[in-house]
C-alpha cells in the first residue's frame, strides 16, 4: 500500500514538473516571437513596479505609529488602532455618504451619458456633421481640470452667466458654490460635460465592428432606427458596456479628488467631503500619516471588494467578465 502511494505521488511529482517545463516553453517560444510587443510593454511594466508596486512597503504606517524621526521600520506598532479611529470618528458617515452618493449619481447619470452619445452619433448619416458633433465633444477632455473649476466659478459668481440668465426669469441669484445642495449637481453635470465626447470613442469603436448584415435582417424585418439601435446596436456592444461597468463599481469609493479639492470649501463640506479629500486633509495638512494611510487602506480594500463581486456576479449573468 506504502509502495502504491509512493508511485501515485511521484506521478504527480513528475506531471507538475513536466507542466512546468512545458509552460516554460511556451513561454520562451513566446517571448521570442513577440519580443517587440514584449520590449514595448516593458516601460509600463517597470513604471508600474517603481512607482505601484514600490511603494506598497510602505502600507504597514497604516498599522503603526509613524514618526519620521523613527522611520517606517523604527516606528511602533499599533495594530488597528487607526482603522478604528476612523470607524468611530465624527466624520465617518458623512464621508461614506458622501463618497458613495457621488459616486452612484456618476454610475446612473454619467456613466450612460457617453453611451447615448455614441448611439446618436452611429445614427447620423452626414459625415461632415457627424466629424463637427464629434470634435466639438472631444475638445472639452483636454481641458485642465483647473480651467473647468476656474469656468465655473466665473459662470456661478452673483454676477456670472448662470445668474445673469436667471435674472431674466426673475429669480434671485444663487450663490452655487456656496450651497451644499448645489455641490453634486455642478460636480456631475461639469464631469459630463467634460467626458462624454472622450468616452464615447470606445463605443462608436465597438459599433464599427457590428455587422451590418444584421442591420440588413433587421430592415426586412420591419425594424425601425429605433429598434434597429434597441435590438442590434446595443446587444452588439453590450460587453465592452459590462467591462468598462464593473471598471466603475469598482472605483465606486474613489472620487475626483482634484477637482472636488478645487471646488469644495468649508460651507459645502456637508455635500462635498469625501474620503480621498479627507485623506488629504489628515496627511498633507496635519501630518497624520498613519491615520491617513489607514483610511487610504480601507478605501482601497472596499474597492477591491467591489470589483471582484461585481465581476463574479458580471460572469454569472452574463458570461462576460474582466478575468
Amino acid at each position: 500500500m506504502e509502495t502504491v502511494r509512493q508511485n501515485t505521488k511521484g506521478k504527480k511529482a513528475s506531471e507538475i514538473l513536466f507542466k512546468k517545463e512545458r509552460f516554460g516553453r511556451r513561454l520562451v517560444k513566446d517571448l521570442k516571437r513577440n519580443k517587440y510587443i514584449y520590449i514595448m510593454v516593458l516601460p509600463v511594466v517597470i513604471y508600474y513596479l517603481i512607482f505601484h508596486y514600490g511603494p506598497m512597503y510602505g502600507v504597514q504606517i497604516a498599522f503603526k505609529d509613524f514618526s519620521l524621526t523613527e522611520g517606517i521600520w523604527g516606528s511602533e506598532w499599533v495594530g488597528f488602532k487607526h482603522f478604528l479611529d476612523f470607524f468611530k470618528g465624527y466624520y465617518f458617515w458623512r464621508l461614506i455618504r458622501n463618497t458613495f452618493l457621488i459616486n452612484i449619481y456618476e454610475l446612473l447619470l454619467a456613466f450612460p451619458a457617453p453611451i447615448l452619445l455614441a448611439l446618436l452619433l452611429n445614427e447620423l448619416r452626414r459625415i461632415w456633421f457627424k466629424r463637427v458633433v464629434q470634435t466639438i465633444s472631444y475638445l472639452p477632455h483636454f481641458i485642465s481640470v483647473v480651467v473647468v473649476v476656474g469656468m465655473l466659478v466665473d459662470f456661478t459668481t452673483q454676477n456670472g452667466l448662470i445668474n445673469q440668465l436667471l435674472s431674466i426669469f426673475g429669480v434671485e441669484p444663487i450663490s452655487f458654490l456656496q450651497k451644499p445642495e448645489w455641490f453634486r449637481t455642478l460636480y456631475i453635470g461639469s464631469g459630463i460635460w467634460q467626458s462624454i465626447g472622450w468616452g464615447s470613442i470606445i463605443y462608436l469603436a465597438a459599433m464599427s465592428n457590428i455587422n451590418s448584415e444584421l442591420y440588413e435582417a433587421a430592415k426586412i424585418d420591419g425594424a425601425n432606427r429605433f429598434k434597429q439601435a434597441l435590438h442590434v446596436t446595443i446587444p452588439g456592444i453590450a460587453p465592452i458596456i459590462i467591462i468598462l461597468l464593473i471598471l466603475q463599481i469598482g472605483s465606486m469609493m474613489s472620487v475626483g479628488f482634484e477637482k472636488i479639492i478645487l471646488m469644495y470649501n468649508p460651507l459645502t463640506y456637508d455635500t462635498a467631503d469625501v474620503i480621498s479629500t479627507y485623506v488629504y486633509r489628515k496627511g498633507i495638512l496635519e501630518a497624520n500619516f498613519s491615520f491617513s494611510a489607514a483610511v487610504g487602506l480601507f478605501n482601497a480594500i472596499i474597492n477591491l471588494t467591489l470589483l471582484v463581486l461585481a465581476n463574479r456576479i458580471s460572469a454569472k449573468v452574463s458570461e462576460t467578465s474582466l478575468w
